[in-house]
């Protein structure tokens, strides 16, 4: 591996940043929730996600009235901003914030620019909850390690949008999901799904329902936790399809986490490789082939030669 693959995929070993990774995603949680308010509904709460950018994560524009707002996480100057489409702005350090004094300074700063907004409080996808103004226990922020987190946010969103190129059929943004703290890219079959069985933890089962309303091969990458408790890249299928985890998928470090019921590809097999882009991308193909074939997808009709730049996809 070249020093420049390892610059452009750091370690990030999953205990030696779990408490600032924590206070993160409860923060990306509220940011997440105000565009969930102030948006209306798009299939499988594509409304909600966060997306990826050269300095951090954002919410893209949000409307308000005839105008639109957006927040964004600045990773480089560890700052949170407020932008609107009217000029306006606003910002505040993230080191020195607990979850509620987030929670304050960003709903004070939204109430300043005329904005009015008021959200559930409640984190979701988390076990024990506390209230966003109430959580003064998570306040770390450890800013070498966010600059990591978003340097590897950046290659793999860079290698997911390369993934879906490959792809005819409905494929969701390369978006980040806040409830779980991920990184994710979905292909469709195009087909209807059984009715998913919920029971997420402090999610509504309505919003499950929703999101899996169609049969989908899903694939992302994760900072790591609880059965799985390092960073890595996961894939799976719903609904999972007869004879799905027994396919081969690759790279060889690769394999079908039962605990979890996907395949699982570790960040350091990927972030050691020669060729980073290519162990990825291996995996990202060979798993969602190993959906494709035991559930019969049309691949004929829904799949197509990975994009060019500057080349029109030849038809």
């Amino acid at each position: 591996m070249t020093n420049t693959a390892k610059n452009r995929w750091p370690e990030l070993p999953t205990a030696a940043w779990r408490d600032t990774s924590l206070t993160l995603q409860l923060w990306t949680q509220i940011a997440g929730k105000i565009r969930l308010t102030k948006s209306p509904w798009l299939n499988h709460s594509w409304h909600v996600t966060l997306y990826v950018t050269a300095r951090g994560l954002t919410t893209s524009p949000i409307p308000d009235g005839d105008r639109t707002f957006q927040i964004d996480f600045d990773f480089i100057d560890h700052v949170l901003r407020i932008s609107t489409s009217d000029g306006a702005e606003r910002r505040f350090a993230l080191a020195g914030q607990s979850v509620a004094s987030f929670y304050a300074a960003i709903m004070a700063s939204l109430k300043d620019l005329g904005i009015e907004v008021a959200i559930d409080e409640m984190p979701n996808e988390l076990p024990d909850p506390v209230r966003f103004s109430q959580d003064t226990q998570h306040a770390s922020y450890d800013a070498d390690a966010v600059r990591r987190f978003h340097q590897i946010l950046v290659n793999c969103d860079r290698v997911f949008k390369r993934f879906r190129t490959g792809f005819l059929g409905k494929a969701s943004p390369v978006h980040f999901f806040w409830g779980s703290f991920d990184l994710a890219v979905t292909r469709f079959s195009g087909r209807l799904a059984p009715r998913h069985p919920g029971g997420v933890p402090h999610l509504p089962d309505s919003v499950a329902h929703e999101a899996y309303s169609h049969e989908v091969s899903s694939a992302g990458f994760w900072p790591g936790g609880g059965a799985i408790d390092y960073p890595a890249f996961y894939s799976y299928a719903y609904p999972e399809p007869p004879g799905y985890r027994s396919k081969q998928v690759g790279p060889a470090a690769a394999f079908f986490s039962e605990a979890l019921g996907e395949f699982i590809l570790p960040y350091d097999a990927v972030r050691t490789a020669a060729d980073p882009d290519r162990a990825l991308l291996e995996f990202l193909q060979s798993s969602y082939e190993a959906a494709a074939i035991s559930a019969n997808w049309d691949r004929g009709a829904l799949e197509c030669a990975p994009g060019q730049p500057g080349v029109v996809r030849k038809i």
